[in-house]
């Protein structure tokens, strides 16, 4: 399985090498990923009860599970132009093309969301984006969350349970074709 985040956040990523390590983000989706198998830390480190993601070395690992950026470098006001999700994307078609076992890909947001579908030579109208939405794309399953920016679980836009149930159904599939989740 492949998470396709924004681009690298400026005390995130870009600070600790690692996407959502060191943000405000990274306690809920590493704690999701955390919670569903899909990745451990020996020992374990917590912050407000879940695990959390501190420094690139901090024993985090992932199982049968990637993530990776839309866009390579850190935006201005963390908003990549639609010009940089292009020149960018090459970037990520070559990570598409290194996982040959590959069964599902979770957008995080809608412009991780249009990188995917324009990386596999897909129209964004081809498939449209919604939290929880499910897209066969030939082999692979593209599936659609809110990103767990800390403005959209402030908001309220995204809650804890609302990203472990899309992240649940994904790892589900992808354990169902074959994949360990």
């Amino acid at each position: 399985m492949l998470v396709v985040g924004l681009a690298p956040g400026m005390h995130g990523a870009n600070a600790s090498n690692r996407p959502f390590t060191g943000d405000g983000a990274g306690p809920l989706l590493y704690g999701t990923l955390t919670a569903l198998g899909l990745a451990e830390r020996q020992p374990a480190v917590r912050i407000d009860d879940a695990p959390a993601s501190i420094t690139y070395d901090d024993g985090l690992r992932m199982l049968d599970c990637r993530i990776c950026n839309a866009v390579k470098c850190l935006p201005p006001d963390n908003k990549p132009s639609p010009a940089e999700v292009r020149e960018c994307n090459a970037y990520l078609r070559a990570e598409l093309a290194s996982m040959p076992r590959l069964a599902v890909v979770l957008a995080l947001g809608t412009v991780a969301h249009a990188a995917v579908l324009q990386a596999l030579g897909r129209r964004v109208s081809s498939a449209r984006f919604a939290h929880g939405a499910r897209h066969e794309l030939d082999t692979l399953v593209l599936y659609d969350s809110y990103h767990c920016s800390r403005y959209n679980q402030n908001t309220g836009r995204l809650t804890a349970p609302m990203f472990h149930d899309v992240f649940e159904r994904a790892a589900t599939e992808a354990a169902a074709r074959g994949v360990a989740p």
